[in-house]
This record gives C-alpha cells, sequence and structure tokens, in this order.
C-alpha cells in the first residue's frame, strides 16, 4: 500500500485538473540512477498493461510491476513551506538515501 498525506492529494489533484485528460493518472516509478543507486520518479500518464491501479486519498495512481516492491509501504507528502521542497517519499524499504531525498537504495 502506498499512502498519499492530505497535502499530497491535494497538489497531485490540483496538478491533474490543468491536464484535461481523464484518461491520464499520476504514475509513481522507480528508475535506476541518483546518488544512492535507484531515484524516485512522478509523471503523468494512461494506463499501461502490466501497471497496478491503486487509490489513495481519492487520487487514482499507477505503479509498475518492476517499481512496486520498491514503493510499497512508502508515504508520499507534499511540503509547500519555506524550504520549498516539494514531495517527499517516506520508504520503509530504503536502506540508505541521500541528503536531498530523491534517491535511495
Amino acid at each position: 500500500m502506498i499512502t498519499l498525506t492530505d497535502s499530497a492529494a491535494e497538489r497531485i489533484t490540483s496538478l491533474k485538473s490543468k491536464l484535461n485528460d481523464d484518461a491520464k493518472f499520476l504514475r509513481l516509478f522507480v528508475e535506476p540512477g541518483g546518488c544512492s543507486g535507484f531515484e524516485y520518479g512522478m509523471s503523468f500518464g494512461e494506463e499501461k498493461e502490466g501497471d497496478s491501479k491503486m487509490e489513495n486519498n481519492g487520487v487514482t495512481f499507477l505503479v509498475d510491476a518492476a517499481s512496486l516492491p520498491y514503493l510499497d509501504g512508502c508515504v508520499i507528502n507534499f511540503d509547500d513551506g519555506l524550504t520549498g521542497k516539494g514531495f517527499d517519499i517516506f520508504n520503509p524499504n530504503a536502506t540508505h538515501t541521500c541528503g536531498c531525498g530523491k534517491s535511495f537504495s
């Protein structure tokens, strides 16, 4: 299960409303890269074969089969405070994260 905080759900809903395309969903994924081995990614796209379609806090999103084991149990938050960090991913599966919070191993 992947959890979206209220602030993340509100931000995602706001971003999606600007697309004007109901066929596109938020896609969460992991790809090789970053300073710790893997990095998180988010984009809007259409559902593909093999995707897991999930819903949390009123937001429907997609995760591909390869990324799901890395993201299962994550909590995604959006911070628009003074630091302007944006989306934060708290991942219980990560054994190491980098200082920027965008990559993990």
